[in-house]
């Protein structure tokens, strides 16, 4: 009689409950040079993620920031695509979407916010709440994502911390909850107090101009050596304030922060890395997990077992040398596993998922597995579109994603003829992107194009990156136009629309009739005119 051999030990599943509670996917907002980028590279540093801190602010620096991967970002020092940088830390898997702060490139930012559950607004200490921040808040406040406030630049002089509590109410409508305090301003600018456990946080930035993580101590806030280090007066403002505030100020309330009517506040500098370690542990244990995504007929419970996840974003020639295109998902349920299949709901078609990749700027890395919260790259060979839907079985698209209205418009015409495939290439790769966006002049098919841009430095964008990634060179026909509507309704004419120069029908790359009006002016006439079946919108999908 032979020998039972024990069986082989099977591997468990990870408890999807568990794996969802650790994720914390979270986007920073902010006007331009607040400060965003930098502080990007500093919880990446903190993180563990990178062990040196690029230069950001040296336009000719070596070192350029991780977020900023396209040669155009690097040039001009300014972020014009969504990174996308995922990266474990003290038991959680953290999903970092660094943003573009500057107005032209805001509708990337808009398509961003839909895949993140909460966001950190980023304000310049010495500026305040400025035009850019208040219309991304804004875009926070109508999908109801949380906010988190990191008041920036306490290494130079700025505004009184209590008058910026004061403004961000004013301005934004919206309280704040202080978790920490600075300890000075400026040049005397020493560190924060943690105002949850009573500790201060000291930092000694070693003339390192924040490259690497500063040295800091964690002390008593009556410990007579701090008293001494700090001195009697500053010591004494520091405890007023905070005895203020326990008073006047807000309570850390989870649901109303949740709910958006509390945005718990943070203090530090990123360029020195004073307050970014101590930021990133309380945001980390603050912050949601993810959260439930509708659909036409109900919500998806992140925990569900059904696999759910939504493209929000897709990037072409992120690797040059292969000319690659990825679709960027955010999982809502379930797990997802590499080389599973899914149904495509726009298409209604099964597609395999065999190439799945994780990212830290343009520096990929093979992910097997992943959970409600994560974000994927997908290899994408033209099957996707910003705001599809990707399911484990049947079910309901999610919510869909809009584009704008363009507010700058130019008819394109390339030097050479015979890069016209090229061209067409390029226009509709960087359209799928959410880039540009591409119309058609009605019955000239692709021989009159004319390309919409929510902001004019997209126009530069659309030049390099044709020039560089799709070796065309091109000329721009800027046109006298300032706003488009998508028409829709029944008893559509051009007619209605086309009287003299002040507007113009075309089409975009759906089909669909868009009309370009010269100013305000023009449009109010066509409303007044046109048929009541009729009406115009401001976003289409």
């Amino acid at each position: 009689m032979s020998e039972t051999q024990p069986a082989e030990p099977q591997p468990q599943a990870p408890d999807l409950a568990r794996e969802v509670g650790r994720r914390r996917t979270f986007a920073i907002i902010s006007h331009p040079d607040a400060g965003k980028t930098t502080l990007t590279e500093k919880l990446l540093l903190y993180g563990g993620a990178i062990h040196l801190a690029g230069a950001v602010k040296a336009k000719r620096a070596s070192r350029h920031a991780t977020s900023d991967w396209m040669e155009l970002e690097k040039q001009r020092g300014i972020s014009v695509t969504t990174s996308v940088m995922s990266f474990p830390y003290n038991g959680a898997i953290v999903n970092l979407l660094d943003t573009p702060g500057h107005q032209d490139f805001s509708e990337d930012t808009y398509r961003t916010l839909s895949a993140v559950d909460s966001a950190v607004m980023l304000i310049d200490a010495a500026k305040g709440v400025e035009a850019q921040t208040k219309k991304l808040f804004q875009v926070c406040r109508l999908r109801g994502i949380p906010i988190f406030t990191f008041i920036n630049k306490l290494d130079r002089h700025g505004k009184d911390p209590l008058d910026l509590m004061d403004e961000i109410e004013r301005v934004l409508g919206i309280r704040s909850c202080p978790l920490n305090w600075p300890i000075g301003m400026g040049p005397g600018f020493k560190g924060v107090f943690d105002r949850r456990t009573g500790k201060l946080h000291l930092f000694d930035a070693s003339g390192r101009h924040g490259e690497v993580k500063v040295e800091g101590r964690t002390s008593d806030v009556n410990d007579p050596a701090i008293v001494s280090a700090l001195g009697e007066s500053a010591h004494r403002r520091l405890i007023e304030e905070n005895e203020m505030l326990d008073v006047a100020g807000d309570p850390f309330d989870f649901e109303r922060v949740r709910q958006g009517q509390l945005a718990p506040m943070f203090f530090g500098s990123a360029m020195t890395n004073f307050g970014v370690e101590p930021f990133l542990n309380a945001f980390l244990d603050l912050a949601p997990t993810p959260a439930p995504r509708a659909t036409k007929t109900g919500e998806v419970d992140p925990t569900s077992e059904r696999f759910t996840g939504f493209i929000f974003k897709i990037q072409a020639n992120m690797d040059p040398a292969h000319h690659d295109r990825i679709a960027f998902m955010r999982i809502v349920s379930g797990r997802f596993e590499r080389g599973m299949a899914v149904r495509h709901l726009r298409l209604a078609k099964d597609v395999r998922l065999s190439s799945s990749t994780q990212f830290l700027a343009q520096e990929r890395t093979a992910v097997e597995e992943g959970y409600a919260g994560d974000v994927i790259g997908l290899f994408d060979p033209g099957l996707f579109r910003i705001g599809d839907t990707l399911s484990g079985g049947a079910g309901e698209p999610f919510e869909g994603i809009p584009r704008f209205s363009p507010e700058h418009f130019a008819k394109v015409r390339v030097k050479e003829a015979l890069k016209r495939k090229q061209l067409l290439a390029g226009l509709d790769q960087l359209s799928e992107e959410g880039a540009i966006q591409v119309f058609r002049q009605r019955g000239m098919g692709d021989q009159h194009l004319l390309i919409g841009a929510v902001g004019a430095l997209q126009f530069d964008v659309l030049v390099f990156r044709l020039k560089s990634e799709y070796g065309v060179e091109i000329i721009l026909d800027r046109m006298p136009f300032a706003l488009a509507r998508w028409v829709s309704g029944t008893g559509y004419d051009p007619k209605h629309f086309e009287r003299g120069e002040s507007a113009v029908c075309v089409e975009d790359k759906d089909g669909q009739p868009i009309v370009l009006f010269r100013n305000e002016w023009a449009l109010g006439y066509a409303q007044e005119h046109m048929p009541k079946t009729l009406e115009l919108r401001e976003t289409a999908g």
